[in-house]
């Protein structure tokens, strides 16, 4: 019974939390959203999937940090009160949350590998023999020709991501807009943005599909931005998003790639007005990281010296909801 008690009570803390906090996010986001003029595109993305991710982060290390800890320190082992159904009803939700994470992200993995299969078939190295230079200046990622199937131009893989480029791209792009183009994906690479996707898998929830949305649109404005480093470049990369699109299938992307075109068609036109308005952009501050350290040392610290009084509030807290 005390075990049964320790897993209700912890995933009814769980579940209440990400519930709470995700609300609070989908009433937030859009103001980071509409301020985004304010912030380079690659600051932009990472505080929108920083605010995504953060009510599931929060409410897990709050479960596993002090509820758990509390109840396994502070409950007494024989305890002859019942427990009431809100905790129990709780605890199910709160499972059921985990177990639908888990379900969502094993199952997008899956899928993913389903579809690289298909593509790898026949699939050669575009890079071997005779290649041209902008294929051969992306040595630090592999660059591969799909059997069928494929988008022109996308990034598969989330573990070890890699570039796929049909013989219809590399045919219609020139040299300079094949250059651009493989450097905007080369981003997306080392941004790691399919594993980011894998991880928004695992922490759905409804009425989010907003910000995850103009979450990838930034990822795909902050890509551009570094792919390009004058008004040439950005041109490139323009012309690059336009006779690809018109290559480009109708057919919802495949799961966990990132492909360099995507509907809708209002996010690739709202790229190349911008790429086409290019202008050179200060280089971002760097000093946001300091900031999130020493944010992150002082919660640490505060709650190293305040754990005991802690564990306390939070033992009260679940003796008031089992009641």
């Amino acid at each position: 019974m005390f075990a049964v008690r320790g897993i209700a009570v912890s995933f009814s803390i769980f579940v209440l939390l990400y519930g709470a906090l995700s609300l609070t996010v989908c009433g937030l986001w859009r103001g980071v959203w509409h301020k985004r003029q304010y912030y380079s595109a690659g600051r932009c993305a990472d505080l929108l999937f920083a605010l995504r991710m953060a009510p599931f982060i929060i409410a897990l290390g709050v479960t596993i940090i002090l509820a758990v800890p509390s109840f396994l320190l502070l409950e007494p082992r024989a305890v002859t009160e019942s427990m009431s159904n809100i905790p129990a009803v709780l605890g199910v939700c709160g499972i059921a949350v985990v177990l639908t994470a888990t379900w969502n992200a094993g199952w997008a993995l899956v899928r993913a590998s389903r579809v690289v299969a298909l593509w790898s078939r026949e699939a050669g190295e575009v890079g071997s023999g005779g290649v041209d230079s902008p294929i051969r200046s992306m040595s630090s990622v592999s660059v591969l020709r799909p059997s069928a199937g494929a988008p022109p131009l996308t990034v598969a893989g989330v573990f070890h991501p890699s570039i796929w480029l049909s013989s219809a791209a590399e045919f219609v792009l020139s040299q300079r807009e094949l250059q651009s183009a493989l450097r905007h994906e080369v981003v997306h690479v080392r941004r790691r943005d399919n594993l980011r996707k894998l991880m928004l898998c695992l922490v759905a929830f409804p009425g989010m599909a907003e910000l995850e949305n103009a979450w990838r649109e930034a990822t795909e404005m902050a890509a551009d931005d570094a792919a390009v480093s004058s008004a040439s470049e950005a041109l490139d990369l323009a012309a690059a998003l336009i006779k690809l699109s018109r290559l480009a299938s109708l057919e919802p992307p495949a799961e966990l790639t990132t492909a360099l075109v995507h509907r809708p068609a209002e996010s690739v036109n709202a790229r190349v007005e911008r790429l086409i308005t290019w202008s050179e952009r200060p280089p971002a501050r760097r000093s946001s990281s300091g900031y999130a350290l020493c944010v992150v040392a002082a919660v640490t610290a505060s709650l190293a010296l305040s754990y005991p009084q802690l564990l306390a509030e939070i033992h009260m807290a679940t003796e008031w909801l089992v009641r």
